[in-house]
């Protein structure tokens, strides 16, 4: 036997390779999209927030008279804040003590024009990220920039605002912009965070017969369409509310219900409607009367008789069904609020707080029904990981996981 037998063959010692740090490792794809989805979703989340307060605070600087406190557009006297223009703005107020200008003013109107600024980058942000996220059933590109080519309008509403000197249709168009502006937003958050999708089968258990998921289905349809027209009337009643704000008729009836003690008021329909004219004026050049200013105010107070309407029985319809009766409550506060401050306003002759907070309630509201709209919808299928021929499954949104 040899002096080596029974010894283990030798072999050439193991080179350790040393470990790479954790921050240098690359991020799987997986990874990397949860991170981006993550940040998606904080944006839509922050730019709706944002939304809000530009839109109550724009109310406010239209209630209290600022929406000229610079008389110029981007900037202030061709200076990027009041401060840089004071000595201008003093001028100006002496010049016309009683008119638009003044420093308080002139800073309402430019905090408002920074938040709006501010909006739109973050916007533009928020379309960036949902291309990139496209493949995601969680992102809506098309949404996203229809959202940018509304805030884009909207900067140009926003200039016209100011150098067409406040005419009526040019500001409620502004307003009915940021509404919009509010109302995509809440839907691009609802998809963002995957909002629950109650769908056609809601009130079916998974046992029911056909005949029951047939009749619940067409229960949930009609449930839908209802929404839908009490949507359409919301909108069409905040459009009568912006019109009679521009044209400053909300003072017009000063008692309620009655509007100067009648049902059936003395009312100028044809010129309280026109919308190609200069703020308090007619098409011909003529001062609004007051009749034109109580057609106004009149209709918006039957508008929301319709509108309210159409929504306190979509609440209760919701709440009558377990898996809306969240929707159905939130509904029906939010409506009860919005007419208490809207009865408020004419009772106490519209103080500023009041009536800024009664365009805060129409914004809640139409973030409330584009929620109810968005829960009623029918979920669509997802893609099934690893099928084949592009084969579905059932799922809604919230049921995919990151």
């Amino acid at each position: 036997m040899s002096a080596g037998a029974g010894l283990p063959p030798c072999r050439a010692p193991a080179v350790v390779q040393p470990l790479a740090p954790p921050l240098a490792q690359p991020l799987a794809p997986a990874q990397e999209g949860r991170g981006a989805l993550a940040l998606y979703r904080g944006l839509v989340l922050a730019a709706l927030a944002l939304t809000f307060v530009v839109v109550v605070f724009g109310a406010y600087v239209r209630l209290a008279d600022a929406g000229l406190g610079c008389p110029d557009w981007p900037g202030c006297y061709g200076t990027p804040s009041p401060a840089h223009a004071a000595e201008a703005i003093r001028d100006a107020q002496a010049a016309a003590p009683e008119g638009p200008v003044s420093l308080s003013k002139a800073w309402k109107e430019m905090i408002h024009r920074y938040l709006a600024a501010s909006l739109g980058l973050l916007i533009v942000a928020v379309a960036a990220l949902a291309w990139r996220l496209r493949a995601s059933p969680r992102a809506a590109p098309a949404v996203a920039f229809a959202l940018l080519g509304v805030v884009l309008f909207q900067g140009l509403l926003g200039k016209w605002t100011v150098t067409l000197l406040l005419k009526p249709a040019i500001v409620t168009a502004h307003l009915l912009g940021g509404l919009t502006t509010l109302a995509l937003l809440a839907w691009l958050t609802l998809r963002a965070c995957a909002a629950l999708q109650i769908g056609a089968v809601a009130s079916a258990g998974a046992r029911s017969s056909r005949w029951s998921r047939t009749a619940a289905a067409g229960r949930a349809g009609r449930l839908r369409t209802g929404a839908r027209l009490a949507f359409v009337l919301l909108v069409l009643q905040i459009a009568l509310g912006g019109w009679t704000s521009t044209n400053y008729a909300a003072l017009a009836c000063a008692d309620f219900p009655t509007c100067h003690g009648s049902f059936a008021p003395a009312a100028d329909y044809a010129n309280a409607f026109h919308v190609v004219r200069e703020l308090g004026m007619t098409a011909e050049g003529e001062l609004l009367s007051n009749a034109a200013l109580t057609a106004i105010h009149w209709s918006h107070r039957l508008g929301a008789l319709a509108a309210g309407s159409a929504l306190a029985v979509l609440g209760a319809a919701l709440c009558r069904r377990r898996a809306t009766v969240d929707l159905g409550a939130a509904l029906l506060a939010a409506l009860a609020l919005q007419l208490g401050l809207g009865i408020a306003n004419v009772l106490l002759s519209l103080p500023l707080a009041l009536a800024a907070a009664h365009n805060a309630g129409a914004a809640l509201l139409l973030g409330g029904m584009v929620w109810i709209v968005f829960r009623l919808g029918t979920p669509r299928p997802l893609p099934v990981a690893g099928a084949r021929g592009g084969a579905t499954a059932p799922q809604t949104i919230e049921e995919e996981r990151e």
